[in-house]
């Protein structure tokens, strides 16, 4: 008997319910931090500087229900927006499924665990800083495996 295949691989983001929408978030955070452009040079570097409402020890929003209104530029995902969003994590689960890609093993739909986030160091717990915090965002720029390459050295 043939096995049917789970929903993130027979539908698209537009025809999940939003039960199905807000599981495709595995919880890494990476979407709750901090970039910078540099539109003249077309770079977006990625810093460990978290959105105040970030819990950095354990990586979750510490008020999911009311983060637009207590952080009015938090950007809330829709299918239309995560295919123009190329700063996502490779990562991200919105951004695979877009893709039409599956979902890396340790993501909590496959792995039926929200621990292998953590286990799989996927998650920015315990390796961010809050925007209270943090000073500078310059003095925070991280390059991720998941994130974009550091910069090739200029040749002399």
């Amino acid at each position: 008997m043939p096995r049917t295949l789970p929903f993130w691989r027979r539908k698209r983001l537009e025809q999940m319910s939003p039960a199905e929408w807000e599981s495709l978030c595995d919880g890494c955070g990476k979407c709750c931090l901090y970039r910078l452009e540099d539109e003249a040079a077309g770079t977006l570097e990625q810093t460990n500087v978290a959105c105040k409402l970030l819990n950095c020890a354990s990586g979750q929003c510490s008020n999911y229900p009311k983060r637009k209104k207590l952080v009015p530029d938090c950007i809330q995902l829709t299918p239309a927006k995560v295919r123009k969003m190329n700063w996502l994590p490779k990562t991200c689960a919105y951004r695979l499924v877009a893709l039409g890609k599956d979902l890396p093993w340790w993501h909590h739909l496959k792995s039926g665990s929200r621990e292998t986030v953590y286990q799989a160091g996927m998650s920015v717990a315990g390796r961010c800083i809050s925007e209270k915090h943090a000073g500078e965002l310059e003095d925070h720029i991280v390059y991720w495996l998941d994130g974009p390459s550091p910069p090739k050295p200029k040749k002399p």
